[in-house]
């Protein structure tokens, strides 16, 4: 079958513009110049028989009704083709779109055990009546059918634990089952979904090399940007996240890994590739893309 890839929601948290941000992305919105819109960090696959998201944001809704393939459909008067949804890790603008899908229709949520229990220790997701919603555990590295057609495998990806769950002492580049990837084959071919990832490690290299396509992680384009747009106090490394540019930014990582289409995904409010500028024609001539709401990607 033909993989079907609809991006729901290419921005990072908080989405573009963001509510209370004047920095120049967010502020054109504010001083009537305004970027297109995005929003938080979602993706459908599947094809013929059914959709599967890949992390669910808190803007689903909107997305959902952006989305025709997402549409109830017609006979039945409480319906979705959306089968499943697969977490890739616990961050608000992962998980909270979940609250929105509490009125009893049925769907798979997927994810390894230490995500899963991030969702068993907030009693709120109770408001997923089990009896429609099964909570299923993911072991990483074990391939399992996503949606027909569609195998997926998640594998472990430099991160650390949800912004909420934070201690005194926080570890930004753990390796287990807090922040994952997606591999998603499809009749031979490979794509894969990592819209967080801290660094780069031989691992991955070797795991995403020669791929058909992959959705990365493009939430900041220097370390310090939020720092030096005055709008954060933290890096793009202490949240979590690689950066684009320069010696060691993802663009470099990424440049001798044969990949055949690369997409940024999770890109922050404040990150100048949103705009027309010597930043986003830097990256596309490395043969990046910029992801954007309702880019369709077929594999």
């Amino acid at each position: 079958m033909t993989l079907r890839a609809l991006i729901l929601g290419a921005a990072a948290g908080g989405g573009l513009p963001q509510w209370n941000c004047n920095a120049p992305n967010s502020a054109s919105f504010w001083r009537g110049t305004p970027l297109t819109p995005a929003t938080q960090s979602s993706l459908a696959v599947g094809g013929g028989e059914g959709w599967a998201l890949l992390n669910c944001s808190p803007d689903i809704r909107q997305q959902i009704i952006a989305t025709p393939a997402l549409h109830p459909r017609v006979g039945a008067l409480r319906d979705t083709p959306i089968h499943s949804i697969l977490l890739t890790n616990g961050d608000v603008d992962h998980i909270a779109g979940l609250l929105t899908l509490r009125e009893g229709t049925p769907f798979r949520l997927l994810a390894t055990n230490e995500i899963l229990n991030v969702i068993a220790e907030n009693p709120i997701f109770n408001a997923l009546d089990p009896a429609f919603v099964t909570r299923e555990v993911v072991a990483l590295e074990t391939p399992f059918a996503l949606v027909p057609g569609v195998t997926a495998t998640l594998f472990a990806v430099p991160g650390k634990v949800p912004l909420f769950m934070e201690g005194d002492v926080v570890e930004t580049d753990l390796m287990g089952e807090q922040t994952v990837g997606v591999e998603l084959t499809s009749d031979g071919k490979t794509a894969f979904y990592i819209p967080g990832c801290a660094r780069m490690v031989p691992s991955l290299e070797d795991r995403i090399r020669g791929a058909a396509l992959l959705f990365f992680d493009g939430t900041v384009w220097t370390d310090d940007e939020m720092i030096r747009e005055g709008v954060g106090q933290k890096t793009g490394a202490r949240m979590g996240h690689m950066y684009m540019s320069g010696p060691g930014g993802s663009i470099e990582a990424l440049a001798p890994l044969d990949i055949a289409r690369k997409i940024y995904v999770h890109i922050n409010n404040t990150n100048p590739v949103w705009r027309h500028g010597p930043e986003r024609a830097e990256a596309e001539a490395q043969g990046w893309e910029i992801g954007y709401d309702s880019m369709e990607v077929t594999l």
